[in-house]
């Protein structure tokens, strides 16, 4: 039987997608989980707010300005988070949670006072917050930015690289930083573990983001771009494990796309 030459084959197979056929389908598998924007780098063909793939299927509602602004005007937690007293990176990572571990939004007051006082406590599991009266509000531990109003200000931007990475560029002292990110609407707490987490990735990356300063967030592979990633492997263990809520574990898309395993599927509602 006479066999066509590889080269052969390969231009037959694009004349006939040049005469109308239909291209091959996107695996739902492959696409990533985010809200791309202009600096993302990738389309929307390769990242989308849901994920689809085989039994694993999520899809979280757009959560309005309204609803963001009643999770600050509404709710007060109690206690308050204290602010930091030292730099977080000065001792390593704690330990990585158990598997299931969630971080909870517990009321301590009926539903008519305003604003309704609420504590964060950590459970074992959904199950177990779900029989306190809790409202799992991300997964994994909680820490100093698993607040309601800092839960408000990551679905208000679905792009925070950009204004954070401002506000370390524009005001580089640690002072300047905190109050530049408390300007963005994060609580003190929450605003001191990202200040933390920008001095800690300008000391170990600063090199790497300078020659990746004009490049988008996601490669045309999906991968992060060395900034990203630097800041990741440097400055993530330690910020996740202070600041406790991170927009993965949270269930929100934003303009950094990522693969779908990585994200938890989680709706918030707080009765």
């Amino acid at each position: 039987m006479l066999r066509r030459p590889a080269t052969l084959l390969s231009l037959v197979g694009l004349a006939a997608l040049g005469c109308g056929a239909a291209a091959p389908a996107i695996d739902p598998c492959s696409v990533l989980f985010g809200r791309p924007n202009a600096n993302t780098g990738l389309g929307s063909d390769r990242c989308q707010p849901s994920c689809s793939c085989g039994a694993s299927t999520f899809a979280p509602p757009a959560y309005d300005a309204a609803f963001a602004q009643s999770l600050v005007d509404d709710w007060r937690p109690s206690p308050p988070f204290a602010e930091l007293t030292g730099d977080p990176y000065a001792a390593p990572p704690p330990a990585a949670d158990p598997p299931g571990t969630v971080c909870g939004v517990l009321p301590l007051a009926t539903a008519g006072t305003k604003p309704r006082p609420y504590a964060l406590v950590t459970y074992a599991s959904a199950a177990e917050a779900s029989a306190a009266g809790a409202a799992v509000t991300h997964f994994g531990h909680c820490g100093v930015c698993s607040t309601l109003q800092d839960l408000a200000v990551y679905m208000s931007h679905d792009d925070l690289t950009a204004p954070v990475r401002a506000c370390g560029m524009t005001a580089p002292a640690f002072d300047g930083d905190v109050a530049c990110l408390v300007g963005l609407g994060f609580d003190l707490p929450c605003a001191e573990a990202w200040a933390y987490d920008t001095q800690n990735t300008r000391a170990e990356c600063l090199s790497v983001c300078l020659a990746a300063l004009n490049q988008p967030y996601n490669l045309p592979d999906g991968s992060l771009n060395p900034c990203i990633a630097c800041d990741e492997e440097k400055s993530g263990p330690v910020f996740q494990a202070v600041a406790g809520r991170t927009r993965r574990n949270s269930g929100l898309p934003n303009a950094i796309c990522r693969p779908c395993s990585e994200v938890q599927p989680l709706v918030h509602a707080y009765p």
